[in-house]
């Protein structure tokens, strides 16, 4: 163990800010385990029927579950009930949005490849995890918002071919709404806090083995690590969690969160008008607005797919996303450890990949407000939920074909810039009478950075016969070549 410390302590760690994503997700579950703890004491799990006589008058004499009753007793009655609610909702939403931020920092940047391939897994099974304690805990207040929910999660199970039924009822306990609670509060307690707890241990474990990838530069090479030593990495990171706890806080004391008393209890008959998923949800809510309304029958049977093809297309997206760094790694033969991050305009074809992705989300985000924005900018729904079909098919390919366009553009500035010099704006006389303007020369870091990178340079298939499968390779590969 003192070797092992020994050995922590002599490691130097990059410092750059786009690395701190990860450790911002880290923190805020820290955030959220604390302020869990304390929700556990005065929460009860239970969907019994009593009648609430509490200090919100609009609900007195209204017949809620214990779960809502005890919920709405620690917003109103117990002392910084409110706030720690608060703080536990907005530290779990900046918790999703700092895994996404990291997915997508290691996406752009290359930081998937080998030997990080498994980290990128263990990341996003991170992200799938976040994603299902999130909804596991919003569905706990037992109120009409986290019903409504449900009730689209019901309905989307039973869409499944031939084991729908059976599902839902194991799910629910029975006949929707059942006794979901019963379900969803040790998982959202117990199970799920903790697969999250073993995953960043095995993302620790996997950082100290690989060490942290860094951008290129004068000195950093696959051997070489350039940053801050252990100890002032260390401290950086307290400061940090401090920073993010502060922030929680503040957000918890300063704006209202799913005020569940505003919505009243859970009730499969009811709806509030305007209501939607949450936002990291919401793109699958939005897959199911854009679907057509196909239904049909099969050996006896109805197969909704309407419901079955957005739940296919974004599994599916989820897939590719998961395997996107073996995809590249076959396409391209990479068969070495990459420890140098790249800027995302020197690999084009990726950085459009990326885009490309972000849109597909995008639009599907978007359509999940379609009628929110069809009231605020006096449109018709049906037009919005068209247009965000179109947008669908023809955005990504657009967005790639864009991207990548743009980052060769700027990748060749780049190189202009550092063979020439940067513009003074200084015009010179020639003693032969012309004028040149005067260019300062950069810093060899600045020249580095510039036009320091390398393209993976594809093999071209060689011999008499060449399979499919090696002819298709080599194509894809030269869209991830040098475009210089």
């Amino acid at each position: 163990m003192r070797r092992w410390l020994d050995g922590l302590r002599g490691r130097v760690f990059p410092d750059h800010w786009s690395l701190l994503f990860g450790q911002i997700a880290f923190y805020s579950f820290v955030v959220v385990s604390l302020s869990g703890l304390v929700l556990m004491v005065p929460y009860e799990p239970s969907l019994d029927p009593v009648v609430y006589d509490g200090p919100y008058a609009p609900l007195r004499g209204v017949i809620v579950s214990r779960a809502l009753d005890s919920t709405l007793a620690i917003s109103f009655e117990v002392r910084g009930g409110l706030l720690v609610r608060q703080v536990h909702h907005w530290a779990s939403l900046l918790m999703v949005a700092a895994i996404m931020l990291h997915l997508l920092r290691l996406f752009f940047t290359g930081g998937f490849r080998r030997p990080r391939r498994t980290s990128w897994v263990v990341v996003f099974t991170l992200f799938l995890v976040m994603l299902g304690a999130a909804l596991t805990g919003t569905s706990l207040p037992d109120d009409m918002l986290s019903g409504s929910s449900l009730a689209v999660i019901d309905g989307v199970v039973k869409s499944i071919p031939f084991i729908g039924a059976e599902v839902s009822s194991l799910m629910f306990g029975g006949q929707f709404p059942g006794d979901v609670i019963a379900l969803f509060y040790p998982l959202h307690v117990y199970v799920l806090p903790a697969v999250m707890i073993a995953l960043f241990t095995v993302l620790a474990v996997l950082g100290l083995k690989h060490r942290p990838a860094q951008f290129e530069g004068p000195g950093r090479t696959n051997g070489n690590i350039v940053g801050r030593p252990a100890g002032v990495a260390a401290v950086k990171g307290a400061g940090l969690f401090a920073f993010v706890a502060g922030v929680s806080l503040l957000m918890g004391a300063t704006a209202t969160i799913n005020p569940i008393w505003m919505y009243g209890p859970a009730d499969p008959a009811d709806a509030s008008a305007g209501i939607g998923p949450a936002w990291y949800l919401a793109f699958l809510d939005g897959a199911l607005r854009l679907a057509p309304g196909w239904e049909v029958e099969l050996w006896g049977r109805t197969l909704t797919l309407a419901v079955l093809l957005p739940v296919a297309l974004c599994t599916l997206f989820f897939i590719v996303l998961a395997t996107y760094p073996f995809i590249e790694g076959w396409i391209l033969g990479d068969r070495k450890d990459q420890n140098l991050l790249e800027r995302p305009r020197n690999n084009p074809t990726r950085t459009g990949i990326g885009v490309a992705g972000i849109v597909f989300y995008g639009v599907l985000w978007a359509a999940a407000g379609a009628d929110t924005l069809a009231l605020t900018f006096h449109r018709s729904f049906n037009t919005l939920i068209h247009l965000f079909q179109v947008l669908l098919i023809i955005g990504p390919p657009i967005a790639l074909v864009v991207t990548r366009r743009i980052c060769i553009g700027l990748e060749r500035a780049d190189l202009d810039l550092a063979e020439h010099g940067m513009e003074t704006g200084r015009v010179v006389r020639l003693p032969e009478g012309g004028y040149v303007e005067d260019h300062r020369t950069l810093t060899p870091y600045r020249r580095w950075a510039l036009a320091g990178h390398t393209h993976a340079v594809p093999e071209a298939p060689t011999g008499f016969k060449i399979s499919l499968v090696r002819r298709l390779r080599f194509r894809l590969a030269t869209l991830f070549d040098d475009p210089r």
